[in-house]
């Protein structure tokens, strides 16, 4: 995150999508720092550059280069901490592995990584959005104690933090107030939803959709649990409410979170993650420095007081690689199944 900026190489996009650099920088401007006072100051503006696999405005099928460069480094917020490891990050892990680490912002563990996630998840997005009218949205579901209700779409884009409800922004923005008050960080939870999911992605056992999808969402940093459909909530339910039953005019529910046996069901993919909060607080905490010795570290810089609220579009993009993956691996092996049974509607 404090070097000179970030490439990314986005391979197997097929030929002929319209594509530009307009197109990816909708998706990098709601993920991108310095919009609020609620998330990291740090003023960058994720301008992308497409070097390659673009001609005259359409994909050629080879590999698209994409470049975003930094520009609002300050790498002397990280020099008290190049000899001591952050507790709750992964410098010592790194330290450990590698036996050198990149002090400066958490080197390759740096959340700023996932710029060109979201970079080229809007390539398929924009991609399965032509294809099949595959739509992948997110918003926020809870922010520390604060559980959110989904009420609409509209309000989710109308605010820093992806709220789905108006009535909620404002005390979202007051405990964001506080807790940056306080000098510490809190978690959320995010859900991301795909509509008009083909029926039919995914394998059986060591390709599963859900799999995939959850090792895609666990990728993410911060991310410490990830749940499809009714996820954990399947425990307390019975066999009669679980089974999403099926009727000729549709689905009754979906508790599956629209994948059934590793493959989709043609119902709505429900994700939901939960970040945990960022460690790099003001609050001083316990540690070891690289020797061993007891040390204490409050960290400085500009930091995310909860990562989850810039989370909502690098979630999304993660969803919609997956599903184009799956999607361009069910046209090439199976383009020409042709089933008896009809596809039934997502839901009733």
């Amino acid at each position: 995150s404090h070097g000179p900026g970030y490439l990314c190489i986005v391979d197997g996009c097929p030929p002929g999508l319209a594509l530009s650099e307009a197109d990816l920088q909708i998706d990098l401007d709601r993920r991108k720092p310095g919009q609020s006072r609620h998330v990291s100051q740090r003023r960058e503006d994720d301008l992308v550059r497409i070097m390659s696999g673009v001609f005259e405005g359409r994909t050629t099928g080879t590999p698209i280069g994409l470049l975003i460069e930094n520009q609002d480094q300050r790498s002397r917020d990280y020099s008290d901490i190049q000899d001591v490891f952050r507790p709750g990050h992964a410098d010592y892990t790194y330290q450990q592995k590698y036996g050198i680490r990149d002090y400066r912002g958490g080197g390759r563990a740096s959340a700023r990584e996932t710029c060109m996630r979201v970079a080229a998840g809007a390539i398929a997005k924009k991609y399965l959005k032509e294809c099949n009218g595959t739509l992948i949205r997110g918003y926020l579901a809870q922010l520390g104690p604060l559980a959110i209700d989904f009420k609409d779409w509209q309000t989710v884009e109308a605010n820093p933090f992806f709220c789905p409800d108006p009535e909620r922004v404002q005390e979202l923005e007051d405990y964001m107030d506080r807790l940056r008050k306080d000098g510490n960080s809190v978690g959320a939870r995010i859900n991301v939803i795909a509509s008009q999911v083909p029926v039919g992605l995914g394998e059986p056992i060591f390709d599963r959709l859900d799999a995939d999808i959850a090792k895609a969402m666990m990728g993410i940093n911060a991310v410490k649990a990830v749940e499809l459909g009714a996820g954990f909530a399947c425990v307390s339910q019975k066999g009669d409410e679980h089974r999403d039953e099926m009727t000729p005019a549709g689905f009754l529910s979906n508790h599956a979170g629209g994948v059934l046996g590793g493959i989709s069901t043609g119902q709505d993919i429900v994700v939901s993650i939960a970040l945990k909060p960022t460690s790099s607080i003001r609050i001083p905490g316990r540690s070891i420095n690289r020797k061993g010795e007891a040390a204490i570290v409050a960290t400085k810089g500009r930091h995310d007081p909860c990562v989850g609220i810039r989370a909502t579009p690098i979630a999304e993009a993660m969803l919609a690689l997956v599903l184009m993956d799956h999607f361009l691996r069910q046209r090439g092996q199976n383009a020409d199944v042709d089933s008896v049974t009809p596809v039934i509607p997502g839901s009733v």
